[in-house]
């Protein structure tokens, strides 16, 4: 069973730097008194992770497909609880992807097997909240 260990400390006011496995730091702070601005949200930083995983598991995939496209962003829009503790209770990721020659079927597959057999973080918000997907596909 794989484990992962990351250590986060604290620097001053509401601001940290954290590690990753491959020893990768980065800040985190919050939009309270004592904020400096120069970190990453926590809240926000899992909506990154959930689009990272995704979005690798799709360039992957795409890629064993032989699946070009010219460009690939994913939007992710969570709504969190009003009541504390707050918590994303619905999600929505759009993945959209950008080509002269983008190919529909190999697209949603790969989209789809992202979201139903790859991506760890997926299914870790599936556990919490409603998550949602959409495809956008914009010929150039």
């Amino acid at each position: 069973m794989a484990t992962n260990t990351v250590t986060t400390v604290w620097k001053e006011n509401m601001h940290f730097e954290s590690d990753n496995p491959s020893g990768i730091t980065f800040s985190i702070d919050a939009p309270q008194d004592g904020s400096d601005g120069v970190g990453l949200r926590p809240k926000a930083m899992m909506l990154s992770s959930l689009a990272g995983c995704s979005g690798l598991d799709v360039v992957s995939l795409l890629k064993k497909m032989r699946a070009e496209v010219d460009d690939f962003k994913m939007i992710v829009h969570g709504e969190l609880t009003d009541e504390h503790p707050k918590y994303y209770h619905k999600v929505v990721v759009e993945y959209h992807f950008y080509g002269s020659d983008l190919k529909e079927d190999k697209i949603n597959k790969a989209v789809d097997l992202s979201i139903e057999k790859y991506c760890g973080v997926m299914e870790m918000f599936r556990r919490f909240a409603d998550v949602t997907t959409e495809v956008y596909l914009h010929e150039q």
